[in-house]
């Protein structure tokens, strides 16, 4: 069957085995084909093809409630649901959503695009079932990389202990992003011999009882062995003992027996886990092959191919090997964050914690504490996560941790949940914070030089790529850096390289002074009050929504002072942002230096 003609999983239902592994390979070529164009998340949906066709095989959706713990893997569930035809719009706007989208489909019972959240939802999903008497199934498909997190044992025990029928498929591959790290990584590791270990055990007793005389009592002696081999490696009481039935592990490539198996557990009146494993990668050579440098493949971000994890990590590999306080923390994302270098030239100095944003910003937090000096690099939107832990044990210590924030601003392609527009925000109200936003490569450098001896809370706030290298004033704290200084009355104040480079493209057509305002807390008082003080115009723009953002913090400091200055506030608006391109994202914010320039000529 094509599987372009599957419109709903029902069209699935009438396929025999064999039809249903020719939908497998047809789907892992339009899965190849779309993300090579659209970018995307490659080896993670390579990975759960063979695992998805046979849930939507045996289970009846969207009567029944599937879930994917970060939902980067749900390309599958998307081509079977009727989006087949619409794939390769994949990513971009007015395509599909790379993450499970509800006001996309009835397919997406919920929307999830950040890690370990599916099993609280699959609970709470069926607590709703269990009191509008509904006897659908949930069924939650978690990688073994979000059980690092905290919140997935938060949910496992409450499961256990509410006894409802969830149905959990840990998609078992040995990878989050980077490959798995900590106890839980190990004692999956030992779960995965078992099928092994049976088939060895059986070979080998089958061998040996054809041995004459000593046979029998070799086999005696095996089987009195066996209960402290089996206890060495077999062990699944981690989730026995939170009261879920454990099955497994199976074959995750292998669709006849995940639908025997599903077909088993789907009307067990009690949670239970069903332990696959998967080949992250399956089916293309070069993702299998290295399945972290496949797990996501981007497009071209629109702001030139500089980047600054890039300097990051040339930055922190050479100051370590003079400085030995330095630590480089990460949450299962040293590729993505540029410490991979590190990792290799430091390893004992390296810390990959997994999907464990909380526990990584307390750990660091207890390095600094006692003299280390450490670097935790993370994606803006995945921050979020360890708001309380930032505030509560590193800002209150006021400790020097140094937050290396990636991915800030608009982030295009991965949509609502991944967008990086909160951060100057939330950060900037915690006491003791200092936040600075580098505008290239080069200052960047002079600000993690800066940090190495800067004994507080810092966060160094950046996207992905930056076009422009410009030369800069020194660090100095609390001050910003005139880049364009005329007699106009117009101050243009940006934070971040895309503000600073719209602002240097629009002062081609109009006359503006443009300021570096490379700290956002503090702020500079002393330009602040000087300009004030001459009655100027102030245009302020940030890649971060408007609402306790800087524009507002900078309207707030001069009603302090006595407003006299004019103050215009470019920033996104109160909203969630699910726009699947950068320059769109920033043209419908008016963060584009055609809309500065109407603005300042209006302000003339």
């Amino acid at each position: 069957m094509d599987v372009k003609n599957i419109k709903t999983p029902q069209d699935l239902k009438r396929l025999n085995m064999s039809e249903l592994d020719s939908v497998a390979e047809q789907i892992r070529e339009m899965i190849v084909t779309t993300v090579e164009n659209n970018g995307g998340h490659l080896s993670s949906n390579l990975g759960t093809i063979e695992l998805t066709v046979a849930l939507h095989y045996v289970f009846d959706c969207p009567r029944d409630k599937l879930l994917f713990d970060v939902g980067h893997q749900s390309y599958t569930h998307k081509i079977l649901t009727g989006r087949g035809d619409r794939f390769d719009g994949l990513r971009q706007n007015d395509g599909i959503s790379g993450f499970p989208l509800p006001s996309e489909s009835e397919y997406d019972a919920f929307g999830m695009g950040h890690a370990s959240t599916s099993l609280s939802v699959a609970l709470g999903l069926a607590e709703a079932a269990k009191q509008m008497g509904d006897d659908s199934s949930v069924i939650a498909v978690i990688g073994d990389g979000a059980l690092t997190g905290g919140l997935a044992y938060e949910a496992m025990n409450a499961i256990g202990s509410e006894r409802l029928p969830v149905i959990i498929v840990l998609n078992d591959n040995e990878m989050s992003i980077s490959k798995n790290v900590g106890a839980v990584s190990n004692h999956l590791t030992r779960l995965r011999v078992s099928k092994k270990y049976t088939r060895l055990k059986s070979e080998i007793r089958r061998s040996v009882s054809l041995i004459p005389f000593f046979g029998d009592g070799a086999i005696r002696l095996m089987e009195k062995s066996k209960r402290i081999l089996k206890r060495a490696v077999l062990s699944n009481k981690m989730f026995e003992a939170m009261g879920i039935s454990y099955f497994g592990p199976f074959d995750g490539h292998n669709i006849r027996e995940l639908v025997d198996v599903f077909n088993q557990v789907k009307d067990k009146d009690e949670p239970v886990i069903v332990h696959v494993l998967t080949d992250k990668g399956k089916g293309l050579k070069s993702a299998a092959s290295d399945p972290a440098h496949s797990h996501g493949i981007s497009a071209f971000d629109g702001n030139g191919g500089k980047k600054f994890s890039d300097v990051l990590g040339r930055f922190l590999v050479g100051k370590a090997e003079s400085d030995g306080r330095i630590t480089a923390v990460t949450a299962a994302m040293s590729i993505g964050t540029g410490l991979e270098e590190f990792s290799k030239a430091f390893p004992d100095r390296f810390k990959d914690v997994g999907i464990a944003e909380e526990h990584a910003a307390t750990y660091c937090a207890a390095l600094a504490s006692a003299g280390r000096k450490p670097y935790f690099a993370v994606y803006s939107t995945f921050l979020q996560r360890a708001f309380d832990e930032v505030l509560h044990d590193v800002c209150i210590g006021g400790y020097g941790v140094t937050f290396c924030i990636d991915r800030a601003g608009a982030v295009g392609a991965d949509g609502v949940t991944h967008q990086g527009v909160f951060d100057l925000s939330y950060l900037s109200m915690l006491p003791n914070m200092t936040v600075v936003c580098p505008t290239d490569g080069a200052e960047f450098e002079a600000m993690l030089e800066y940090s190495v001896n800067f004994g507080a809370p810092l966060a160094i706030r950046y996207p992905r790529t930056y076009a422009v290298e410009r030369t800069h004033d020194p660090i100095v704290y609390g001050k910003w850096e005139i880049v364009r200084k005329s007699k106009s009355r117009v101050f243009v104040l940006c934070c971040g390289p895309r503000m600073l480079d719209a602002a240097v493209s629009a002062s081609d057509s109009v006359d503006i002074n443009i300021v570096n305002c490379r700290f956002v807390k503090p702020l500079d008082d002393e330009f602040l009050k000087s300009v004030n003080k001459r009655g100027n115009t102030l245009v302020t723009m940030e890649d971060n929504i408007r609402r306790g953002g800087f524009g507002e913090a900078v309207l707030s400091r001069l009603n302090v002072f006595g407003m006299n200055a004019n103050v215009k506030i470019l920033a996104h608006g109160d909203k969630f942002i699910d726009d699947r391109d950068i320059a769109s994202t920033l043209g419908a914010s008016g963060l584009t230096q055609e809309n500065l320039i109407k603005v300042v000529k209006n302000l003339e």
